[in-house]
């Protein structure tokens, strides 16, 4: 079971959901166009292993306003909304994470306001490798609810219509359907013009403990980016997925990884060791760093 909760910042109302109590506080963002139907999963899993986690549904998604100027979904403003969640939970740290659009928020916020952030779960995070492709994938999508407005408005009136199921992630895609051609324009047009993911040198400065979960044959999300980007932050472990399905159709594995790493960072600031790690020599392949210096 799960509260529902708002507040508001600059002049917006955010809906946020909470699961479990204590101190261990993780906030698990969506990805672009979904909300917050997408973790729920993921957030009963680890609010039944002590945590507290806060699913927020960002500006233009969910059940939080829509405005329809793209100024208001810059990713750097994203970020700006989460440290205002923690302000508003009176929080001074918390996990910050998410997919895809959630994980590079998760990165905006950790680089700019480091000391908030306990750890990072970056699920499938979009960074230099997948410009192309998600180019070709939005910029048509952009252009469709410009010039396309008159039908989208007619199958987001249908699908608004779709009672919710048992199963969250469906729920979500098909909120992402019935969203409002002049918000999808808006929300697609703000996250491509603006910033889409830190430097490399604000990525190597920022020494805070990182979980990075990616999978294979993903143009979007590919494993390379996600790879790079472990070797990139000084305190990272890459977590191969099986499929980019497996956190929320067999979560067990994943959940208890990501469960075990919140509970390590929030005991002392450090996970364990572990036996496989990003390896910089093999472009993506997670490697047994026992091998590796047994070569060396």
């Amino acid at each position: 079971m799960y509260r529902t909760e708002t507040f508001t910042q600059d002049g917006h109302r955010l809906v946020y959901d909470v699961y479990g109590e204590g101190d261990r506080l993780v906030v698990y963002l969506h990805g672009l166009l979904l909300d917050a139907e997408l973790n729920r999963g993921i957030a009963g899993a680890l609010a039944e292993q002590g945590n507290r986690v806060v699913l927020l549904d960002l500006l233009g998604h969910g059940r939080s306003d829509r405005p329809t100027h793209a100024s208001a979904y810059r990713i750097d403003s994203y970020a700006v909304q989460v440290m205002a969640l923690l302000d508003h939970l009176g929080a001074e740290q918390a996990v910050l994470g998410g997919l895809s659009l959630g994980a590079n928020v998760s990165l905006f916020a950790a680089s700019e306001h480091p000391a908030r952030v306990r750890g990072l779960v970056l699920e499938m995070p979009v960074m230099e490798w997948a410009v192309p492709a998600a180019a070709l994938s939005f910029v048509p999508m952009l252009l469709a609810a410009h010039y396309g407005r008159s039908l989208l408005r007619v199958t987001s009136s249908l699908l608004r219509r779709v009672p919710d199921g048992p199963f969250g992630p469906l729920n979500s895609f098909v909120h992402a359907g019935a969203t409002p051609p002049d918000v999808m324009a808006a929300v697609l047009h703000g996250v491509l013009v603006g910033p889409v993911v830190p430097t490399q040198e604000q990525r190597a400065a920022l020494d805070v403990p990182a979980l990075v979960l990616a999978h294979a044959n993903d143009l979007i999300h590919p494993l390379n980016d996600a790879s790079n980007l472990a070797r990139q932050l000084p305190r990272a472990e890459l977590v191969r997925a099986r499929s980019p399905a497996e956190l929320r159709l067999m979560p067990r594995r994943l959940t208890d990884r990501i469960s075990e790493f919140v509970a390590e960072v929030w005991d002392d600031g450090r996970p364990k060791a572990r036996a496989r790690k990003a390896n910089p020599k093999r472009n993506g392949v997670v490697a047994d760093l026992s091998q590796h210096r047994r070569r060396h």
